[in-house]
This record gives C-alpha cells, sequence and structure tokens, in this order.
C-alpha cells in the first residue's frame, strides 16, 4: 500500500474540494498502520438508462480509490431515486417508479464495470434499509435538522422566495442519503459538486448518531463538446460510453486543446507523473496537441470497446478527415415517409442523427448538416419521400431511405 502522502496526492488529482484534507490523511495513516482499508461510497440514482463519460468522473476517482486498496461501494439510489433529487431544480421533480428505477438499475451495473473491478466492488441499493423504516424511523430523521437549515440550500432557498412548491418529501431526500452513509459507516463519500449539501449532511448525521464523520471529496461536472455547458444529452454536447467506437473517438477529437488536458485529468488512466509530463511536452511543443488528443481517444475508446476497435476508429477518422473521404461503410436506416413532405429536424430525430428535434434544428443554423452533398442551412426545410445521403456533424453519415 503507498504512502498516506502519495494516497492524497492521487485522491486529490482533479478534486475539486476535500472536506478536509487533515480529517481524510488521518484516516489514511490510520488505513496504512492498521492494514484496513477505508469504505468508500459514491451514490447513483438511476435516473436514466444509459451514462456518458460526464458520469464516469465520479467512476474514475472511484477506480482510483480501488486500486489503492480500498473498499468501494457502488450505491444505487433505488429507494431515493423514486422522491427524485431536488438538486438543481427550479420545481419538484418527476419521482422515478419503482419498475423503472430496477430497470435503470441493471443497466448501470453493467455499464460501470467497463471501469470498476467488479469482483472488488460492492454493489448496494439504499432501497435494503430505507425501505425498512417505521414511521418512528423517520420522525426521529426528521428531528435531526431544522427548516431554517435545509432553506440555507441555494435552490430551496429561491424555490421558497418564489413561492414555489416544496414538498416535504424533498426535505428528506438529502436526510435518506445522509443516513446512506451512516448505515454504511462510509469513511469517504464521493459527489459532484452539486451534491456537497447532500453529501454534508451524511457528514451531520453520522455525527449526531454517533459515528465517526465521513471524509467529503466533491468532483467537478465536466463540461461537454462545447466546452462551456455541463455534458448533458438534452445539449447535445455528450459521449456516450455506448455510442459506436468511430462516433466516440470522433467526437473526442473535435474537442479544444484547454479541454483536451481536462479529460485527461479527470479521466485518463495515465499517472500523475505522466499526465505532468504530457502538459510540459505540450507548452513546450515537443507534444502536439493534436497527438496527444489522439492517444487520450484511443485510451478512451479501448476502455469500452477494446483495442482493436480503437485502432478501427482511428483509422477510420484518419480516412474521413485527413483523406477527406466518406465511412468505408455508411449505415442506412428505412425511414416511413408520414407524410408527402417531412420537416428535416424530425427525419434526424427518427433515424437517430439527432437526440430531438431542437439538437436538429440547432445544428442547421450552425451549417452542420449536408444532405447529399449540400449544405442544408434552412431548419424549416422538408424533404420528399425518397433517397438521401446524410451528413450531420462532422462524423455522422446516414444514407436514409423511404421504407
Amino acid at each position: 500500500m503507498l504512502t498516506p502522502e502519495k494516497q492524497l496526492e492521487i485522491i486529490k488529482r482533479g478534486a475539486v474540494e476535500v472536506i478536509s484534507e487533515k480529517e481524510l490523511l488521518n484516516k489514511l495513516e490510520k488505513s496504512v498502520k492498521g492494514k484496513k482499508p477505508l469504505t468508500i461510497k459514491a451514490g447513483f440514482d438511476p435516473t436514466a438508462p444509459d451514462i456518458h463519460i460526464g458520469h464516469t468522473v465520479l467512476l474514475e476517482k472511484m477506480r482510483q480509490f480501488q486500486e489503492l486498496g480500498h473498499e468501494i461501494i457502488f450505491l444505487i439510489g433505488d429507494f431515493t431515486g423514486m422522491i427524485g433529487d431536488p438538486t438543481g431544480r427550479s420545481e419538484t421533480r418527476k419521482p422515478l417508479t419503482r419498475e423503472d428505477a430496477v430497470k435503470n438499475a441493471e443497466t448501470y451495473k453493467k455499464q460501470v464495470f467497463k471501469i470498476l473491478d467488479s469482483e472488488k466492488t460492492q454493489v448496494r441499493f439504499n432501497s435494503e434499509w430505507l425501505f425498512k423504516m417505521n414511521v418512528m424511523d423517520m420522525v426521529r430523521l426528521g428531528s435531526m435538522q431544522t427548516v431554517a437549515r435545509m432553506l440555507e440550500r441555494e435552490d430551496f432557498k429561491k424555490r421558497f422566495e418564489n413561492q414555489q412548491d416544496i414538498s416535504i418529501l424533498e426535505f428528506y431526500y438529502p436526510l435518506f442519503q445522509g443516513y446512506d452513509s451512516v448505515h454504511l459507516k462510509s469513511d469517504v463519500e464521493l459527489g459532484g459538486t452539486d451534491q456537497k449539501f447532500n453529501i454534508l449532511m451524511g457528514r451531520t448525521l453520522q455525527r449526531k448518531m454517533g459515528i465517526e464523520e465521513q471524509v467529503v471529496v466533491l468532483m467537478p461536472l465536466l463540461e461537454g463538446l462545447d466546452g462551456v455547458n455541463k455534458m448533458s444529452k438534452s445539449l447535445g454536447n455528450y459521449i456516450g460510453i455506448t455510442e459506436s467506437p468511430k462516433e466516440m473517438f470522433g467526437k473526442i477529437m473535435s474537442i479544444s486543446d484547454t479541454l483536451m488536458r481536462r479529460y485527461y485529468e479527470l479521466l485518463s488512466h495515465i499517472s500523475l507523473e505522466e499526465f505532468n509530463l504530457l502538459k510540459q511536452g505540450i507548452e513546450k511543443g515537443t507534444m502536439h496537441p493534436k497527438k496527444a488528443k489522439e492517444n487520450l481517444a484511443l485510451e478512451i475508446v479501448e476502455r469500452y470497446w477494446g483495442k482493436d476497435e480503437a485502432l478501427r476508429a482511428k483509422e477510420e477518422f484518419e480516412h474521413v478527415f485527413k483523406d477527406k473521404g466518406r465511412p468505408d461503410e455508411i449505415p442506412v436506416f428505412e425511414l416511413r415517409w408520414e407524410e408527402a413532405e417531412m420537416w428535416i429536424p424530425k427525419i434526424m430525430k427518427i433515424s437517430g442523427l439527432c437526440s430531438s428535434t431542437s439538437e436538429a434544428t440547432r445544428l442547421i443554423k450552425q451549417g452542420g448538416v449536408m444532405i447529399d452533398d449540400k449544405k442544408c442551412g434552412d431548419p424549416d426545410a422538408k424533404l420528399k419521400k425518397g433517397s438521401y445521403l446524410f451528413k450531420a456533424g462532422k462524423r455522422k453519415f446516414l444514407k436514409i431511405v423511404a421504407e
């Protein structure tokens, strides 16, 4: 096991805040001295069936803890997911059904083990203990925090000031998440910066229930391909971990040099020493940013698809972009023409070229859509029934034919 100081250096990589470093170092010293691993917890509400690489920032930090010899608990909030996390919401979040929570959780489990070691990871569901709470348990839990303290939370505060509804159940969400830490006796909890209030609640409840307080490690919310907004499917600036190798490779190659360094810091498995050498090489001109970006794309695609697929994606990228060619194989989508003329953004959504008509409209306005080698500049345009070759962005080609 590495020294406590070296472990702390690795853990701090990419972290926004550690509450507190002194406490974490003390826990690591006890861990090394007693040869007893720390219990590391990170919770995920199964609100959607698929995850993108923005979600994997926490998973990569969990992997680092795992490689340092600590015990990892991947906590699926199937119970809390049915309430709905109010974090960052301007209105009450629609809760998940039990069926959706269970279905999404199964997909999560398959995807996370592309990063974590399945044999060394505990997968827990907070319904195990939260479903067993009786009325008096709920009363005692509610008595451990005040309404005034809850209203210090920014999103609750804004909704209260704007006279918008806040359900009592939403007040219970951070209490339930905090109780997870009590039940699991976690030494460290990981989360995004937007989860700070909820995770600190775990420290509060642990202290009030006579358990040593967990350390909080907060990770940043990864920017999407635009380098500005948080990675999000709704904004179309995401890289899904189930996307095709060539799509994933091409998206990584499209990011800015500045964003590339951030992705290296948060997503790459290279060591701190290698990362520092990489930055120095780029600054001194001994490492070309394009080569560094290519290495990052190869690493990430290989993680999810294997080395052979990563190399094929690289070759495809070079053929399409360096040689200005088309892909060797262009997929075909058979579209049922619902009307004499169909709206182009609708065609793009149905065929899967874009996740929504708004994303398609935005791409057309940006000049990123070609139809039969001609730029489509009108987001209101329609097409008659027929066959067309679409190019969306710099990477997506699709032959759409009438069914």
